[in-house]
């Protein structure tokens, strides 16, 4: 009885010490995920009540030419930006695993970047694609390459904002790092018992071990690209001529400066079922590349 009384009272004092969560989750994520839910039904603009209309925003959604236009735009960021910045942060992790002097300095160096983020980083990659004074076309200049407008040229403002993203590499090149230190380095000294060179080994050997890692890196890298934001908005706005129109950015658009929320809250809901239908197809698929210890996939 003692026992059972004790019991309640730290299920009371649990809910107690959780409550400030508990509330701020339902108030600022569960009732306004909700809300979007509803308002994607309706037709509203925040002046005058919401109108019912079904699917109507949904059906004017695939009849939009910016719609998938954006979709477009963010699809091929996502299919150049995310390969890149999954081979580059493995590159980098390697190379800072190895046995150097002031390894910890550089390991310093190379994830301080990621701790700048937002519009201070846009701002600074702003003045670096500088036409006139910016440090990337100075550096062409020395190999006698005329200056590129970056941001004013639809050819070259997504490589620009694809660029810019490397700024990020840190963050998943320490994550990347701590996969490769928890590699056993017996397996490692016996493929290269067993004459296996460096690539060899590699392949067969750490990248298995690592391939969870990979596969955290892959879709945590996707849900980021498609939620691309800040760089369009303080930078480009879009252009030039809709080249860096994004999913994200035209969700914008459309609720605070169109004050469509309706139909913002209809295009929010379509990208969260794609994100969540491509993140469980790559979990599926997982099973046939992705090694987990034990020998069991999940």
């Amino acid at each position: 009885m003692k026992s059972t009384r004790e019991s309640r009272r730290e299920g009371r004092l649990f809910y107690f010490f959780i409550s400030p969560w508990l509330i701020g989750f339902i108030v600022f994520a569960l009732l306004p995920v909700l809300a979007s839910l509803y308002y994607s039904f309706t037709e509203y603009d925040i002046i005058n009540s919401p109108k019912f209309i079904g699917f109507g925003n949904y059906n004017e959604l695939f009849h939009d030419e910016q719609f998938w236009n954006s979709i477009n735009v963010t699809l091929k960021y996502t299919f150049i930006s995310v390969p890149l910045t999954l081979f580059l942060s493995l590159i980098f992790a390697i190379l800072i695993n190895q046995k150097i002097p002031l390894r910890g300095l550089f390991r310093t160096a190379m994830y301080f970047p990621s701790m700048i983020s937002g519009v201070s980083m846009a701002l600074l990659w702003f003045w670096v694609f500088n036409p006139q004074a910016g440090l990337f076309n100075y550096g062409l200049s020395l190999f006698g390459i005329d200056p590129i407008h970056w941001f004013l040229d639809e050819k070259y403002a997504m490589w620009a904002l694809i660029i810019m993203s490397f700024w990020g590499l840190g963050g998943g090149m320490l994550i990347f790092l701590a996969g490769l230190q928890g590699v056993p380095s017996h397996l490692l000294e016996a493929a290269k018992l067993d004459g296996a060179g460096r690539l060899r080994t590699f392949w067969n050997v750490t990248f298995p071990l690592i391939s969870p890692v990979f596969l955290f890196q892959l879709i945590i890298g996707l849900i980021e690209s498609f939620q691309v934001f800040t760089q369009a908005y303080t930078i480009t706005q879009g252009g030039p001529n809709y080249s860096t129109w994004f999913y994200v950015y035209n969700i914008y658009i459309n609720a605070f400066k169109n004050f469509r929320y309706g139909y913002a809250s209809a295009m929010s809901w379509i990208l969260l079922i794609a994100v969540t239908i491509i993140t469980f197809v790559i979990m599926k698929l997982s099973n046939r590349y992705v090694y987990y210890e034990g020998g069991q996939t999940k």
